[in-house]
């Protein structure tokens, strides 16, 4: 296992700190240090950029974000959102080793406004994320006002079931919501999977990393109405959309009709362009009836 600093091998300080992992907050521990970094170097280049880690446990990625390279990305600056307390003494021995250089937020990710901690200098977001809050998680940062976002790049931990949801396109098995989100805003990919025997506790499927980065100029539309038309969507995917987008209100056939979509077709084979103008037509169609 590699060494990439002085600090205690990452199961004493488990140990020490009564730090086994929760169900209740989708905690699986990375121990391999080899791997953290190669998490941690997946965020290449840094450029000066502040790095945003959620659920560091007991740490193991964030000493490889703040470890020279090679071994290590070596951020000068990295925020840690944690919300389990007894992860947070764990956390501030790092701090002391790296002083002036590690952050550490404890509360919960979801409710975490980065604007505040980190003004107008951009961001990486690096994170295994825990397994109960991740989809949550990348739709918030998907669906962030203004665009571009503060962030440069999202290099997240999935299972990878989620993974392939995110970066499937039209046609896939595994397109959904969560591509459309992602390819609207983003250009998303995998970049390698992680097995199972990664983790403390190993959980029962294998994990993918992914890298996301923003669009610069994505499709003009409203991110709340988009999620809104994609949920009825694929909410019945089985059923054709002039069946399924019933529950939006309107006219479906108008709907679709001014969208240049088969009203027989179903969600699966409408590209990201397609759902666009469904939810611009949509909103037109709602702000016409005020």
């Amino acid at each position: 296992m590699a060494q990439i600093d002085d600090l205690p091998p990452l199961r004493d300080v488990i140990r020490r700190h009564a730090l086994s992992a929760r169900k209740s907050l989708g905690q699986n521990f990375l121990l391999d240090l080899n791997l953290t970094a190669r998490i941690a170097r997946a965020a290449e280049p840094l450029d000066g950029a502040t790095v945003i880690e959620v659920g560091p446990g007991p740490g193991g990625l964030t000493r490889a974000l703040l470890a020279p390279p090679p071994q290590g990305l070596g951020a000068s600056r990295v925020i840690a959102i944690e919300r389990d307390q007894r992860a947070v003494a764990a956390l501030e021995e790092i701090a002391a080793r790296y002083p002036d250089r590690l952050e550490i937020v404890a509360g919960d990710a979801l409710a975490f406004d980065a604007r505040q901690h980190i003004g107008d200098r951009r961001a990486i977001v690096v994170a295994n994320l825990p397994y109960n809050i991740a989809t949550a998680l990348l739709i918030n940062w998907l669906t962030v006002e203004p665009w571009p976002p503060w962030y440069d790049r999202l290099v997240l931990m999935f299972q990878r079931e989620v993974a392939m949801r995110i970066v499937a396109k039209v046609g896939d098995k595994s397109y959904g919501r969560l591509a459309v989100l992602a390819g609207w805003r983003c250009e998303a990919k995998i970049l390698f999977d992680v097995a199972p025997s990664a983790f403390v506790p190993p959980p029962k499927v294998t994990s993918s990393v992914v890298r996301l980065v923003p669009r610069a100029k994505p499709l003009a539309c409203d991110a709340v109405v988009l999620q809104r038309v994609t949920e009825a969507a694929f909410g019945q995917r089985r059923k054709m959309l002039r069946q399924s987008l019933k529950s939006l209100g309107v006219d479906t056939a108008a709907l679709l009709g001014d969208a240049r979509i088969e009203p027989t077709a179903r969600a699966e084979e409408i590209a990201v362009e397609g759902f666009v103008r469904l939810a611009n037509i949509f909103s037109g169609q709602t702000k016409s009836r005020l």
